[in-house]
């Protein structure tokens, strides 16, 4: 067997295992729409019945961020970069990473599916230090390294805004690697 019919035998594997996690998200089996079925069950969201609603996914149902709008993102690597659609602002951004980027180019990596980080942005308080900088705001917006950190909630509880429960926690950490590092 050569290098694409091997190739095709793993992609039909794929699409099989996508076709199972479809049938439990009732949504196609991307990263994006996976992460938003986690991220409803872990945090309390209600998602919205369209999956293309304008600037937000859903809302939170319970606890002090109940009934404002969330914008769930699941990057399989931390690489500090934000998707923003400035024309229409949710009030949170709930951004779930694998682990840290360590090379700059893709070429021979991969990039499994996991939640090594757990962050809660105040979209308008990110829009303002964004701003502040004279950062170009849309895809892969660049956000600094120190706002990361202060938006933390896991491994590491450092943002007051929101903090995760035992339990929470102990659902994320089955998504994750193991390998979540101190940022220091």
């Amino acid at each position: 067997m050569n290098d694409l019919e091997k190739l095709a035998s793993e992609i039909a594997k794929m699409n099989s295992i996508g076709e199972k996690i479809s049938e439990i998200t009732q949504r196609p089996a991307t990263i994006g729409h996976t992460g938003e079925y986690i991220a409803a069950d872990i945090f309390d969201i209600e998602l919205e019945e369209s999956a293309n609603t304008k600037g937000f996914d859903g809302h939170f149902r319970s606890g002090t961020l109940a009934s404002r709008t969330v914008n769930v993102k699941w990057y399989s690597k931390l690489e500090y970069m934000l998707d923003i659609n400035p024309d229409a602002l949710p009030d949170f951004f709930l951004v779930m990473t694998g682990p840290k980027a360590l090379e700059p180019i893709s070429k021979g990596g991969i990039r499994p599916w996991l939640i090594d980080y757990v962050f809660l942005f105040n979209a308008a308080e990110l829009m303002i230090e964004l701003s502040a900088r004279g950062v170009k705001i849309g895809v892969a917006t660049s956000v600094r390294k120190h706002v990361w950190q202060n938006s933390e909630i896991y491994p590491n509880k450092r943002s007051m805004v929101y903090r995760m429960s035992d339990d929470q926690m102990g659902k994320v950490l089955a998504f994750g690697s193991g390998l979540a590092e101190s940022w220091y």
